[in-house]
């Protein structure tokens, strides 16, 4: 009952932060999508850090070091490294979305390559793959409340309460709602995380070094990288691809307009590599899992901290650990919401059916879409079976596609045109779905290739496929230069 009250507690303070977040400002579609672009270091540090933990590092990164060993430290590495990418690649993304007043992603790409077709290709790359990241989340919700609570609510009832609270306050309050309340989030996942990552390793095993002889001599072999399948050219591979494609999220580059000054992102980028380091924790009470709570397979894994919490903490304790776990599902979840209801208003609406609609119109059916959106997220996570999953593993790739074309859109002398950028990231989403649907590999694509590069994610032969489509067609399409006339000479 006490972990029940807790819980509770955390999720109407939640809606209570994400209502009075719009306070003393009129919602108009800048102010709704973008805070009016006036957040400073620390909400933008928080929203880019909502990226981090989210509830697939709360459950999936613990889940992840209980069940596959050393492969897991690639979600440790591939967020330090788009860091690092972003102390170059933000500012200047920035500055252009603040002169030409952007709110979404796809208004970027509209701009930039002056195209609309372009942006509505981005829009609608980006509403597939935000769809199922936002199931992920309410799945992730609905794990944590059922089992926090002791079994007192069910999965599916958390679904519905937590889908409801975060359609209410994103209604009202858009992104001020996710930032408001980002802040509690990141100071209770900060502490539990740190204290469970400590306590737990400590209690059982005696420390860290310990707990890691112990694994290694039951396991042998577990804390390193397998030669095959998960090995060091799967994770140099993948944590290249999935740096590469952090910011292109709808919701985390839409959250680049929001900074009132670019000088935040370069402080930004110094600070979030070490924030980083805050998921080992995390790993941590995985690897102490391994051996506590043996036997966990499937998608059990990711129960493995909730179920070593459950026989070392008191209920209410348990119910404190449930609460910053619902926050990890909240925070992303709305701003997800934020950004798909975005897209569709402004990208795919405005877009392709009304080009003249006004900032007006489209600010009230972006938040008209917030329940629709929201609906369908909870009809899959309640019906969806094994598609939402290969859907998931797209969505990564999804966003990756759009990285040449914004790279290429910073360049002083950007000899990229409209028909390559949208001809690239048409082939290379074509090569995503086909791959991930028929579960090809490289190996299986390629077997006459050496093994060490068997491993090398699937996801990079679509990028490939994308930047030689985009080279090729921007080649043949460039535009041609205007012939000067002379007057003839007397």
């Amino acid at each position: 009952m006490s972990a029940l009250v807790i819980i509770a507690a955390i999720t109407l303070f939640a809606l209570y932060l994400g209502m009075r977040a719009r306070r003393g400002h009129d919602m108009s579609l800048e102010q709704w999508t973008v805070g009016g672009r006036s957040f400073g270091t620390a909400f933008v540090f928080l929203l880019m850090a909502g990226e981090i933990y989210t509830t697939f590092t709360f459950l999936g990164g613990s889940g992840f070091a209980y069940g596959k060993g050393a492969p897991v430290y690639y979600i440790l590495a591939y967020g330090t490294l788009a860091y690092i990418l972003s102390y170059w690649m933000l500012p200047p993304i920035w500055r252009y979305a603040k002169n030409h007043h952007l709110v979404s992603q796809p208004h970027f790409f509209t701009r930039k390559y002056d195209s609309p077709a372009l942006g509505t290709l981005v829009a609608l790359v980006g509403v597939a793959a935000l769809i199922p990241y936002l199931v992920l989340q309410l799945k992730g919700l609905g794990i944590i409340v059922a089992t926090a609570s002791y079994g007192a609510i069910s999965s599916t009832a958390a679904i519905w309460i937590g889908a409801a609270v975060v359609t209410s306050y994103v209604t009202v309050s858009g992104v001020r709602g996710s930032a408001w309340n980002s802040v509690v989030k990141d100071l209770l996942i900060l502490a539990i995380v740190l204290f469970l990552g400590i306590y737990l390793p400590l209690h059982y095993y005696g420390g860290l070094g310990e707990m890691f002889h112990a694994i290694d001599a039951a396991r042998p072999g577990f804390l390193t990288f397998p030669a095959k399948g998960s090995s060091v050219t799967w994770f140099q591979s993948t944590v290249l691809l999935t740096a590469l494609g952090f910011f292109m999220w709808p919701h985390t580059f839409g959250s680049i307009f929001t900074a009132k000054d670019e000088r935040i992102f370069r402080r930004n980028a110094m600070v979030l590599p070490l924030y980083q380091l805050i998921l080992l924790f995390v790993f941590f009470v995985g690897f102490a899992a391994t051996l506590k709570v043996p036997g966990l397979k499937g998608g059990d894994i990711d129960l493995s901290l909730f179920r070593l919490s459950l026989q070392t903490f008191d209920p209410w304790f348990v119910g404190v650990i449930g609460a910053a776990g619902i926050l990890t599902a909240l925070v992303p979840g709305s701003m997800i919401l934020t950004s798909a209801s975005t897209l569709l208003a402004n990208d795919v609406y405005r877009g392709m059916i009304s080009r003249k609609a006004s900032d007006a119109t489209v600010a009230k059916l972006a938040r008209f879409l917030v329940p629709l959106v929201a609906l369908v997220a909870v009809g899959f996570t309640l019906h969806g079976g094994e598609t939402i999953v290969a859907l998931l593993l797209m969505g990564y790739s999804f966003v990756t596609q759009l990285f040449p074309a914004v790279i290429c859109s910073l360049l002083p002398h950007n000899r990229a045109t409209k028909y390559g950028a949208f001809c690239g990231i048409l082939a290379g989403v074509a090569v995503v779905t086909l791959t991930t649907t028929l579960h090809l590999t490289v190996a299986q694509l390629m077997p006459f290739l050496p093994d060490a590069l068997k491993d090398v994610n699937i996801g990079f032969l679509a990028l490939a496929v994308n930047v030689i489509v985009f080279a090729v067609v921007s080649a043949v399409t460039q535009p041609r230069p205007v012939e000067q006339t002379h007057a003839p000479v007397h």
